[in-house]
């Protein structure tokens, strides 16, 4: 639908589709933070470019890692930026991992939350009692979502005592980071790591969230898509998570994923599509043509030399994300843009990035 021939093990540039992606896909789903909005507010053009998808027949699902809110509080925030939402279109990671401690821990188990109410009220959904102590008798698991700029510390510590004794260790993802309107902060993965410092390094969590498969799993379950296609700001989360699902994607760049990260990115990180915005959704995406090792893209010329990615523009006024695909085609094709990667610099600066 959207790999221009190549198969996801061997992407070495950017799809095309000839049809807007609202029109190609029946279902996008949709990271938030990054995506939608950054620090609750809307994010520039996301919330015309949804209402117009949405009003061409595309199903909206909202999938985040964030564990904090529940999904009606979610929903009722997307609906006050202007983006209409009920609880059954969002899916979070806090509803993930619910469903993984309740397939592994007997009903009505008691299980020690670190985190928000997002994850108190998933679990009750899956008929397991959230508690707040490590002390509790039975305890059956320890859990570590996203609690907010407020966790208090001894939050950690709590984890910390239930997980050095050996009770079972789950968090709703770990992402390390978060994107906010200030700018980018901790985020749960950074909690999970002050547990694991804590602790000696004693066991390891399991995680639900993005890119792993019980995300995935609760994703599929919950929204029945056919044809999806996985919007996110994230490579090793929402682009990862597209990969290990099977399914095409879509990069914007509003959220952590800047170009130059773009570029260097292994196979499991490549988007099928990249575009600036949500505004993405409603047009076709070009074709880079590959032509004697060069990769051409709306008149964007991109190529390797001297370790060094080289961009022509054939006229003035071209639109600079056509440059950034064929910067990729560029870059993902060489050998030498692993880990040690190619210099961009003077690419970049022709695109302004």
């Amino acid at each position: 639908m959207g790999d221009g021939g190549q198969g996801r093990q061997g992407r070495n540039r950017p799809g095309g589709s000839a049809r807007a992606l609202s029109e190609a896909y029946d279902t996008a789903l949709l990271d938030l933070d990054g995506v939608v909005y950054a620090g609750g507010e809307a994010i520039a053009h996301a919330v015309e470019a949804l209402g117009t998808a949405r009003a061409g027949g595309m199903h909206l699902a909202y999938v985040t890692n964030n564990a904090l809110r529940t999904p009606d509080a979610v929903a009722a925030h997307l609906t006050e930026l202007g983006v209409p939402a009920e609880a059954g279109d969002v899916i979070t990671s806090a509803q993930a991992v619910a469903r993984l401690i309740a397939d592994e821990v007997p009903a009505g188990s008691p299980v020690l939350v670190i985190g928000g109410e997002g994850l108190r009220v998933a679990l009750r959904e899956r008929g397991l009692e959230p508690v707040e102590s490590a002390d509790v008798d039975g305890l059956a698991a320890v859990v570590q979502g996203n609690g907010g700029p407020e966790l208090p510390w001894g939050r950690l510590a709590e984890a910390s005592y239930a997980v050095a004794r050996g009770v079972p260790w789950y968090a709703s993802n770990t992402d390390l980071t978060i994107p906010g309107a200030r700018g980018i902060g901790p985020g749960n993965g950074a909690a999970v790591e002050v547990v694991r410092i804590a602790t000696g390094g004693v066991a390891e969590p399991k995680v639900a969230g993005k890119p792993l498969p019980p995300m995935h799993r609760e994703t599929v379950l919950r929204t029945g898509a056919q044809r999806p296609l996985v919007v996110g700001d994230r490579l090793d989360t929402d682009i990862e998570g597209a990969f290990n699902g099977g399914v095409d994607s879509l990069l914007v760049l509003t959220g952590v994923t800047n170009v130059a990260q773009l570029l260097t990115a292994v196979p499991e990180h490549r988007p099928t599509y990249v575009d600036a915005d949500l505004r993405g959704l409603l047009v076709g995406q070009p074709e880079v043509v590959e032509a004697g090792g060069d990769f051409v893209c709306g008149g964007w010329t991109a190529s390797v030399s001297g370790g060094a990615l080289v961009l022509e523009a054939e006229r003035d006024g071209l639109d600079v994300m056509d440059g950034v695909r064929a910067l990729c085609g560029a870059a993902w094709s060489d050998a030498g843009a692993g880990a040690c990667g190619l210099d961009a610099g003077k690419a970049l600066e022709r695109l302004g990035w």
